[in-house]
């Protein structure tokens, strides 16, 4: 059979209407929106069940792809396509023109992204082959991904590790994505690696002396963010990420509201003495920042908070406190500061901070494969690559 592309019109508003009692009625276009999203479902409990792969919260995952409420969307266009086979859903894609990219990069890239499919090659090439024509229409030269929505939120295809469960916000796809998107036309481009750092591991002495000395030669002084203060910290952050990391391959800056937005959803998961700021005589140069993984609490939840959802995941969080590990999810250190040992000091705190709240432990990453500096930093601390995430590209 034929595979039809049916487009998901992401800009229609009021995908759903509010009931007087209670719940949602969803309109045509916010069906098609619930049917784009449920393909993560479908590839990971249908197209390939796993065991290991945990639902996102459906809830989050509409506010993602809410064009009113995302502010990604105000610099950025974006086609969503359901591909259909015999009247059944077989995989989705996004095609994202993001004009910040080309304002960091000078380059006329464009991104595909929210990549699923059943292990069909046909399927594959035609959910590409779409993504490559919105692009050339938006005057883009060649493709990268799969971002959503871009490097600054998932990135990447798994493709190892599959008994493992994934990270908080991390991706989890079906083991044979690899091989069927390279069968389909793009090639690797980029690997991003994930790491695991035991904190009940003692850190190496000697790690944990050069990076005490370190602190006192260079005065940085590590203080924990003021999480009721949030706002106040978030615009330090901010002042500091976006030039920490303008030279990394990928990435693209944020602007406020967008940084905001996300760091409102951070809020919520990150472990109070788990977010940290190094400062030399009271300026801000350099931050670090571990959140809970909420997978572990997530378990079994399928994605939904109703009927019970909600309190099992309050129980699991406050109550049983079941939540041991964590996700170093992002550093960052200011410009003239570098390769003065502000990472490790930051590192070695964070794994003492973990240490006290009683973590097992926490992931780190993702980090560049050909990123040497920061990788042999967590190396030396005993960190161990656990992960790896891949990027592809094509011409267009």
């Amino acid at each position: 059979m034929a595979v039809e592309l049916i487009e998901v019109p992401l800009h229609v508003k009021g995908w759903h209407i509010p009931l007087p009692w209670g719940g949602l009625l969803r309109t045509a276009a916010g069906r098609l929106i619930d049917r784009f999203i449920r393909l993560q479902w479908k590839a990971n409990q249908e197209f390939h069940p796993s065991e290991h792969w945990i639902a996102p919260l459906f809830m989050d995952r509409r506010d993602y792809l809410d064009v009113h409420k995302n502010p990604f969307f105000a610099h950025a266009e974006v086609g969503c396509w359901i591909a259909v086979r015999d009247g059944r859903d077989v995989g989705r894609i996004a095609a994202v023109w993001d004009k910040d990219w080309e304002a960091a990069h000078g380059t006329k890239t464009g991104y595909f992204g929210f990549f699923e499919s059943i292990d069909d090659v046909e399927v594959a090439s035609t959910l590409l082959d779409q993504a490559r024509a919105f692009l050339r229409g938006e005057g883009r030269q060649d493709m990268v991904g799969p971002f959503d929505l871009s490097t600054n939120y998932l990135a990447g295809v798994l493709v190892d590790a599959f008994d493992k469960e994934p990270g908080v916000q991390m991706p989890y796809n079906p083991p044979y994505y690899d091989a069927l998107l390279q069968k389909a036309g793009v090639n690797k481009v980029k690997d991003l690696w994930q790491w695991w750092l035991d904190a009940a591991t003692p850190l190496p002495d000697k790690v944990a002396r050069v990076a005490d000395k370190v602190a006192v030669r260079n005065r940085i002084d590590v203080r924990e963010m003021d999480l009721g203060n949030w706002n106040v910290e978030v615009e330090r952050v901010l002042k500091i990420y976006n030039d920490a990391w303008e030279d990394n391959w990928g990435f693209v800056p944020m602007g406020d509201d967008e940084f905001r937005h996300l760091a409102a959803d951070l809020k919520m998961v990150v472990q109070p003495g788990m977010a940290l700021m190094a400062e030399v005589d009271g300026e801000p140069i350099a931050f670090c920042i571990t959140i809970k993984n909420l997978n572990q609490a997530m378990r079994g939840l399928n994605g939904s908070l109703v009927p019970l959802g909600g309190l099992k995941l309050w129980w699991r969080l406050d109550v049983a406190k079941s939540v041991d590990t964590g996700r170093l999810i992002v550093m960052g250190i200011k410009s003239g500061y570098r390769r003065r040992g502000a990472d490790s000091v930051l590192f070695v705190q964070t794994h003492r901070n973990a240490n006290k709240l009683g973590w097992t432990g926490a992931e780190i990453g993702w980090t560049l494969e050909d990123n040497d500096m920061v990788n042999r930093a967590i190396e030396a601390m005993r960190g161990t690559k656990i992960k790896t995430y891949r990027i592809y590209g094509s011409e267009l």
